[in-house]
C-alpha cells in the first residue's frame, strides 16, 4: 500500500497527468459531439459511433503512461526509486497499478460522457439494451488501462520519452493497418495485432466477429495477455540492468 500511495503522489504532483487526461476527455467526448452533429437523420443509430473518438484518447493515455516512467530516467529520480525499494519490480508494478487505474477510471468517464453526449443529440434510439452495446462503451476504461500496462512497459524498456512515445504513436496510428497490406498474408497477420484485437473486442459484432478468430471475450484475454507478457519482459529487463 505505501508503495502505491507513493506512486500515485508521484504521478499527481507534475502537470502531465492532468493534462493527458483532460486532453483525452476533450478528445473522445468532442468526436462524439462532431459525429452525432454531423451524421444525416437515421444514420447515428450504432452505439458504437458515439465511441469513434477512443482511439485518439488512448494514444493520449499512452503518452501519459509512457512519460510516467521516462521522466524518472530522465531527472534520474529512478535511481533514488530504486534505492529506496531495492525490489525493483515491485517498485514497477506499483507505479503500472496507478497509471492503469488512473487510465480506467478516465476512460469510462470519457465513453460515458461521450454516449451520454451523443444520446443527448441525436433522435435515434442510443440506449444500452445489449451486452454489446454495454461492452461498446464500458470496455473502453478496460482497453484504456491496459493500453497503459503497454506503455509503461515500452516506457522501462527504451526509457527515453521521445523514442518510447514515438515507437508507440507510429505503431498504434500506423504500422498495424499497413501490416494489411503485405501481400497474401497481411490480413491474417493483422487479424492478431494487439490494439486491432482490442478494437474487435471493443465493437466486434455480427458478421464481422463471426469471421474473427476470437470471440469478444477471447479478444480481451488476447489483449490483456499480450500486455502482461510485455511488462513481464520489461520488469525482467529493468531488474538486470543498471539504472
Amino acid at each position: 500500500m505505501t508503495l502505491l500511495a507513493v506512486e500515485r503522489i508521484k504521478l499527481f504532483t507534475t502537470r502531465s497527468p492532468w493534462w493527458c487526461a483532460l486532453i483525452t476527455l476533450a478528445v473522445v467526448i468532442g468526436f462524439a459531439a462532431i459525429f452525432a452533429g454531423a451524421a444525416p437523420t437515421g444514420e447515428f443509430t450504432d452505439v458504437s459511433n458515439s465511441q469513434f473518438g477512443y482511439v485518439f484518447g488512448m494514444t493520449v493515455i499512452m503518452v501519459l503512461a509512457a512519460l510516467s516512467v521516462t521522466t524518472e530516467y530522465r531527472f534520474g529520480t529512478i535511481r533514488t526509486t530504486f534505492q529506496a525499494v531495492p525490489n525493483r519490480k515491485a517498485a514497477l508494478l506499483a507505479k503500472t497499478g496507478v497509471v492503469a487505474l488512473l487510465s480506467l477510471v478516465v476512460g469510462e468517464i470519457a465513453a460515458f460522457a461521450a454516449w451520454g453526449l451523443a444520446s443527448a443529440m441525436r433522435p435515434e434510439d442510443l440506449m444500452l439494451n445489449t451486452t454489446a452495446e454495454w461492452i461498446n462503451v464500458a470496455g473502453v476504461g478496460l482497453v484504456f488501462a491496459l493500453a497503459s500496462v503497454i506503455a509503461v512497459a515500452v516506457g522501462v524498456l527504451i526509457r527515453q520519452s521521445a523514442g518510447a512515445i514515438s515507437l508507440l504513436l507510429i505503431y498504434t496510428l500506423a504500422v498495424e493497418n499497413l501490416i494489411q497490406l503485405i501481400p497474401k498474408i497481411g490480413r491474417d497477420i493483422y487479424d492478431w495485432m494487439p490494439f486491432h484485437v482490442a478494437d474487435r473486442f471493443l465493437t466486434g459484432s455480427g458478421r464481422a466477429m463471426a469471421d474473427a478468430p476470437l470471440s469478444q471475450a477471447g479478444s480481451l484475454a488476447y489483449f490483456a495477455g499480450f500486455a502482461l507478457v510485455l511488462l513481464a519482459i520489461s520488469l525482467v529487463v529493468a531488474d538486470k540492468r543498471d539504472a
